[in-house]
């Protein structure tokens, strides 16, 4: 089984010429503008991939795990972006992330490989005023019986590194929802495993995710993969 690796949310970078468009600066330094800690967790992961992928660039300029069609591709701070400058950012930024990971995945399937992907995200401990009740979650297309045995057995491995933690499945959000593992699943019916973990953001400070935390996954995974 090839490991791919990627991060989707991993910083909050604005290219230039479009600094302007955000009057609210201090919008960039919160969970809406990138995922706060992904990159660390994946950082600590890469040793284990055959391959990997992230962007810095903000999800409040383009939505990287999002499709085309989807109306959050571009955030409200970009409205006043003409259709051109937005067809450019595709091209230039949206594009190019994409088909970097989807040609690599191709290529190890297209090898009779199995391609394990997983896409590292964190989210906010408390979204319009709810807490979020877990430590981890991990989504997964449910009618996949392979991507549900691998997060019974990657959520029985965190539980055992640490009984205390709560791990969920397919929560805070669902992983068959709009996504990049769900757009892949689509171009790839078999040999794809596509999961999306997602890491509280509680653990994080001033945007540095807890070295435990990154250890704690990089030890289940590694156990995990001399299972498979």
């Amino acid at each position: 089984m090839k490991l791919i690796l990627t991060c989707e949310h991993a910083g909050n970078d604005i290219p230039q010429p479009y600094n302007k468009y955000f009057y609210n600066e201090k919008v960039l330094n919160t969970h809406r503008a990138y995922d706060l800690g992904a990159l660390d967790v994946f950082q600590s992961l890469k040793p284990l991939a055959d391959n990997s992928f992230y962007s810095t660039v903000s999800r409040l300029f383009i939505e990287l795990n999002r499709s085309l069609h989807h109306r959050q591709l571009f955030s409200e701070f970009m409205k006043d972006v003409s259709k051109s400058q937005k067809e450019d950012i595709i091209s230039t930024y949206y594009l190019p992330y994409r088909t970097a990971a989807e040609k690599e995945i191709r290529g190890y399937i297209k090898a009779d490989q199995t391609v394990l992907h997983l896409s590292i995200h964190s989210f906010t401990p408390e979204l319009n005023g709810v807490a979020r009740k877990a430590d981890i979650g991990l989504l997964y297309d449910s009618t996949n019986q392979a991507e549900r045995k691998f997060c019974k057995a990657l959520k029985a491995e965190l539980m055992v590194l640490n009984p205390d933690l709560i791990v969920r499945f397919n929560y805070p959000y669902l992983g068959k929802a709009d996504g990049f593992t769900s757009y892949l699943r689509k171009q790839f019916t078999a040999q794809y495993l596509g999961i999306e973990i997602e890491v509280n953001q509680k653990f994080a400070v001033n945007s540095i995710m807890n070295p435990k935390i990154s250890q704690l996954h990089y030890t289940a995974i590694t156990n995990i993969k001399t299972k498979y």
